[in-house]
């Protein structure tokens, strides 16, 4: 949940970590080995028949698949390690691959203009679960992990770093759902249509910039507030004060991506960590929180 200050430098210095492994991946080229892996049903894997990319999380690795085919597809996050992970894809246009991107980000100047921040599920709770629908045009691609909970180490320099490849799209293209609820992020607010309440929802998500921008869903625990969780981050010390649902990863400007939600009554607050481009601080210092009373 919590990001360093710079979202710029997090993915350049993922993109340099991914360089050691080869820019073409294949399979399991770029598997971090490590204890307890996943077993078969919660392997990450990708169905051409519903369009659905099977992402494992663990400490600190991801598990899944090196190519998918183009088009709209279902990411669905299992986090199946004790932290908060969550997906973030950065999509490198004009051909260039994750050694280019490392290669730009040493570098001075802005990011470059051919890698797009295009989402991916948020982060759910440690067991739990979360998706995010978007399109995925053909070419490479970088899955990372910029979650810094509970040693303000972001998640990809302990190995969750995955670069694939979106090949041309085959059999049936999918359909995008149907949202009931559209969520408008801009600097720096959340614009809301349409009713939160208890069942489940399609939410659109459109990010009109002028930066990236993520949207965090977090439902609060019984008479807890925003103001526990900044305490929470501040010093990640037992339990939580509320349950992470997921949401999206950051978005560049015109993204637009859609989540199901399973909503029960309480309080929840939408909330946006990325870093300001000006000021580096995150988006919420800057006001980019929204709460949400669903009865």
């Amino acid at each position: 949940m919590s990001r360093s200050s710079s979202l710029i430098a997090l993915a350049a210095t993922a993109a340099l970590a991914a360089c050691a492994a080869k820019d073409t991946p294949k399979p399991d080229s770029t598997k971090v080995a490590q204890a307890g892996a996943p077993t078969a049903a919660k392997r990450g894997k990708f169905d051409v028949a519903t369009h659905t990319a099977t992402v494992v999380t663990k400490d600190f690795a991801f598990d899944a698949p090196d190519s998918i085919s183009a088009g709209l597809t279902t990411f669905h996050l299992i986090n199946d390690g004790p932290n908060l992970h969550h997906i973030q894809l950065v999509r490198l246009d004009s051909g260039k691959t994750a050694a280019d991107l490392g290669a730009a980000m040493q570098k001075p100047g802005p990011f470059p203009a051919w890698a797009t921040l295009v989402g991916g599920p948020n982060t759910p709770n440690p067991g739990g679960s979360s998706d995010a629908t978007f399109d995925v045009p053909a070419g490479n691609y970088v899955m990372l992990c910029l979650v810094d909970i509970p040693d303000n180490v972001p998640h990809f320099a302990k190995g969750m770093v995955h670069p694939f490849v979106v090949t041309p799209a085959v059999g049936t293209p999918a359909v995008a759902p149907t949202p009931d609820i559209t969520v408008t992020l801009a600097d720096y607010a959340f614009d809301v249509k349409g009713p939160f309440t208890t069942g489940k929802h399609v939410i659109e998500i459109d990010n009109k910039g002028p930066q990236p921008h993520e949207m965090l869903l977090v439902k609060f625990a019984p008479g807890k507030t925003m103001k526990d969780l900044a305490a929470w981050k501040a010093a990640p010390q037992g339990p939580p004060p509320g349950d992470a649902l997921g949401g999206v990863s950051a978005v560049a400007i015109g993204s637009r991506n859609y989540i199901s939600v399973d909503l029960t009554p309480g309080t929840y607050e939408l909330i946006c960590f990325i870093p300001d481009a000006k000021d580096g601080k995150a988006h919420i210092e800057h006001g980019m929180s929204k709460e949400i009373v669903v009865k």
